[in-house]
C-alpha cells in the first residue's frame, strides 16, 4: 500500500478513471445486462478485494482439508504466471512453469483431489464436469473478481493488518474493486491476525468493517508448521532459538512471516521478490553467495511452500552446491473457538444446495 498521501494524492485521477471502469462492469452485472453463470455444481470462491497477501491459498488448503474426506472436491485457479494456455489437469509431475506454483502446491500435498487450471472459469466448470463427473464441489481460487460465474458461497479475505476499509484502489492503493464490493461476500475473513486477539478487538475490527446482517465474519490466523527439508520432505528440522536463517521468497507481504521468524530463531535475512517472482540462475547464484557471507554454524535456507514449487526448477543447481533449504508449511486456524462455526456454515452450505 502506498503510504505516502502526496503520491495517492496525485495517482487519485488514474484511481478515479479506474474506479470509474469497475463501476459501469458491476452495473452491468448488477443490473443483468452481464450475468454471471450458475452451474448444477457447489461452487465456493475464496478471493480478497486487494492485490496478493491475504493469504487465499493456505484458506483453500484448509477447505480441502475440511471436504476431502466426505466428498470429492476440485480446485480451479488460473495458473498464473504459468507459460502454457488452456484448461489442464495438473499431475504431480508437472512444474510451475506449466501450471502455476500454487496449483502445483494443492496437486503436490493433496494426491485425493483434482487440481485444474484455465483462464476461463466458464470454460474449465463444464470441462471439470464432463471429464470428472464424480466431482462434488469446486473450489475457485481467486476468482471474487471474476464476476462470470456466480459461486454459491463466495468468502472474501482481508488482512488484519492491511484490510480493505483502510486501502485505496489502484494505483493509488491495493484495491482492484471499490470498498463496497464486499457486499458480495457471504463470508468475510481477517486473515493473518496475531496469535492473540481480544474480544474488544473483534467487536472493533466487526464495527469497522460494518458486516451485513446476512454475513458472517472470522477471525483466522497461521500455525507454521516445522520446516522440512527442500529434498526429502520426511526430513524435518524445527526452528530454535540459535539457528540463523537466510530466507528467500517471493510473495505479497513478508510482515506477518518475518515477525513469526524473529520470534522463533537468532537472525533472520530476507531476499524478497514480487510476488510469483520466478527465479533466474542468477538469483539461485546470489542465494548462495548471500548465504556464504553467513558466519554460522547452524544456518539454513528458508522458504514458503509455493516458493518451493519454482525454486525446485533450479533443483540441480541446489543439489550441486549442497543448499540446505527448508521449507515451511502454514495452516490456518480460527480464533474465538469459532473454527467448527465455520466448518458447519459451509458444510451446510454444501448441503442445503440446490441444482
Amino acid at each position: 500500500m502506498i503510504q505516502n498521501p502526496l503520491v495517492r494524492l496525485l495517482l487519485a485521477p488514474f484511481s478515479l478513471l479506474y474506479g470509474i471502469g469497475v463501476s459501469l462492469r458491476n452495473f452491468f452485472y448488477s443490473n443483468n445486462l452481464l450475468k454471471g453463470v450458475e452451474f448444477d455444481i457447489p461452487i465456493i470462491s475464496v478471493g480478497n478485494l486487494s492485490l496478493g497477501g491475504a493469504g487465499k491459498t493456505p484458506h483453500i488448503e484448509y477447505l480441502i482439508r475440511l471436504l476431502k474426506d466426505y466428498i470429492n472436491v476440485a480446485t480451479l485457479s488460473r495458473g498464473y504466471k504459468r507459460k502454457t494456455k488452456g484448461f489442464l489437469v495438473v499431475d504431480p509431475s508437472h512444474t510451475a512453469e506449466i501450471v502455476g506454483d500454487e496449483p502445483l502446491q494443492f496437486r503436490r500435498k493433496f494426491n485425493d483431489i483434482q487440481v485444474t487450471i484455465s483462464e476461463s472459469r466458464t470454460f474449465a466448470i463444464p470441462k471439470i464436469m464432463m471429464e470428472m463427473p464424480g466431482t462434488q464441489a469446486i473450489l475457485l481460487d481467486d476468482a471474487f473478481q471474476h464476476r462470470s460465474v456466480k459461486p454459491g458461497l463466495n468468502i472474501l479475505l482481508t488482512e488484519y493488518s492491511y484490510p480493505f476499509t483502510r486501502d485505496y484502489l489502484l494505483p493509488s492503493g491495493r484495491l482492484r474493486e471499490w470498498r463496497s464490493a464486499y457486499h458480495r461476500a457471504n463470508i468475510l475473513i481477517v486473515s493473518k491476525c496475531p496469535s492473540t486477539i481480544t474480544e474488544e478487538e473483534k467487536i472493533n475490527f466487526i464495527d469497522e468493517i460494518k458486516p451485513f446482517p446476512r454475513q458472517r465474519i472470522y477471525f483466522s490466523y497461521y500455525k507454521y508448521q516445522d520446516p522440512y527439508f527442500f529434498l526429502q520432505r520426511n526430513y524435518v528440522l524445527p526452528l530454535k532459538e540459535n539457528v540463523d536463517i537466510l530466507l528467500i521468497c517471493a510473495i505479497a507481504n513478508t510482515d506477518y512471516l518475518l515477525e513469526y521468524l524473529h520470534e522463533k530463531v537468532n537472525y533472520v535475512k530476507a531476499l524478497e521478490y514480487e510476488d510469483h517472482h520466478f527465479f533466474n540462475e542468477f538469483d539461485v547464484s546470489n542465494l548462495k553467495t548471500e548465504f556464504d557471507k553467513i558466519e554460522s554454524g547452524r544456518k539454513i535456507i528458508l522458504t514458503t511452500e509455493k516458493d518451493a514449487m519454482r525454486l525446485e526448477l533450479h533443483k540441480d543447481f541446489i543439489i550441486q552446491n549442497k543448499l540446505p533449504i527448508y521449507v515451511l508449511p502454514v495452516e490456518v486456524a480460527f480464533h474465538f473457538n469459532e473454527g467448527q462455526l465455520f466448518d458447519k456454515d459451509v458444510k451446510d452450505f454444501l448441503l442445503n444446495f440446490r441444482n
